[in-house]
């Protein structure tokens, strides 16, 4: 019997069996329906999601890299995530990245055959170190690809973590943890970019937006390490710095221009009435953490 033919995601969903004849509201009641559940599922697995998020914090704290690495779908969340990180939380780009089976042409064109080389994987993570954070994407749990990158993680020392929709025997030996979603069959069988996808993406969002509280990177609600890269951005900033501050948008402005657009900073000043330079020492005895930087 091969590795697929027993997998939940390969598995024909009761409900969908006559999916070519329902209308198109059905259909899409069907997916919503069934993507509600999947984050459900997510939600069931908070407490190894949080622990995969500090070891994402301690990884990155101590100077080490977080890397995503899947095929298809799982690829390309695990690429959408490294590049969401750093606009959102000023991370380095270079810390956090994705490896895709198949390299960046897969991302816009399947290249069928890529996932199944081990091989390819292994040599995709070869530049990983102890002290660095391997996540693993694969919806049905077997792809070769992945099996390969975080064999070669372990090897070298680095953490390792399997988000999958398909849970197997023996996971415990592929990755230190196993994130196992367990959301079964899809309405459109063996199509894992639905229910499978959007429960992953949301384990990713989890993992990667709490990492970034403990890491000091938000102040209450608010994205303070935001790198304003657009007019958007930059209205952002200018409302952060007011509302954290507690200054007019007119003192925001200023402050954010006076600190260099370092929203931290300018928060500091603002808040405590100290120079940039009082604000920087402060914000670098507290590593970067704002709550530390303006306690007493």
């Amino acid at each position: 019997m091969n590795r697929w033919r027993t997998l939940l995601t390969e598995g024909r969903h009761p409900e969908s069996e006559s999916l070519d004849t329902l209308s198109s509201e059905e259909v899409v009641a069907l997916l919503l329906e069934e993507d509600k559940r999947g984050l459900d599922l997510a939600l069931r697995q908070k407490t190894d999601i949080a622990k995969a998020a500090d070891w994402v914090a301690e990884a990155l704290e101590s100077g080490g890299s977080l890397v995503f690495a899947g095929a298809g779908t799982s690829g390309r969340l695990g690429i959408l995530e490294a590049a969401e990180c750093p606009p959102t939380f000023g991370s380095d780009p270079e810390q956090i990245r994705a490896l895709m089976a198949g390299g960046t042409d897969a991302v816009f064109r399947a290249k069928e055959g890529a996932e199944d080389r081990e091989d390819e994987g292994r040599k995709a993570a070869t530049e990983l170190r102890s002290g660095d954070l391997l996540i693993g994407l694969s919806a049905s749990s077997v792809t070769l690809f992945v099996h390969g990158a975080l064999s070669q993680a372990r090897e070298l020392g680095a953490r390792t973590v399997l988000v999958t929709c398909a849970a197997s025997t023996g996971l415990e030996r592929v990755a230190d943890l196993v994130i196992a979603l367990e959301t079964g069959p899809e309405i459109l069988t063996g199509s894992t970019r639905l229910k499978a996808g959007s429960a992953t993406k949301a384990a990713l969002n989890a993992i990667t937006t709490a990492a970034m509280v403990r890491l000091g990177k938000t102040y209450g609600n608010l994205m303070v390490d935001l790198r304003p890269g657009s007019a958007k951005l930059q209205d952002r900033a200018l409302r952060i710095i007011e509302a954290a501050a507690g200054v007019t948008p007119e003192e925001a402005s200023h402050l954010h221009t006076a600190a260099d657009g370092d929203v931290k900073l300018a928060i500091i000043m603002g808040r405590l009435q100290v120079s940039v330079e009082i604000g920087r020492d402060r914000l670098a005895a507290a590593d970067g953490h704002l709550r530390r930087a303006l306690a007493d």
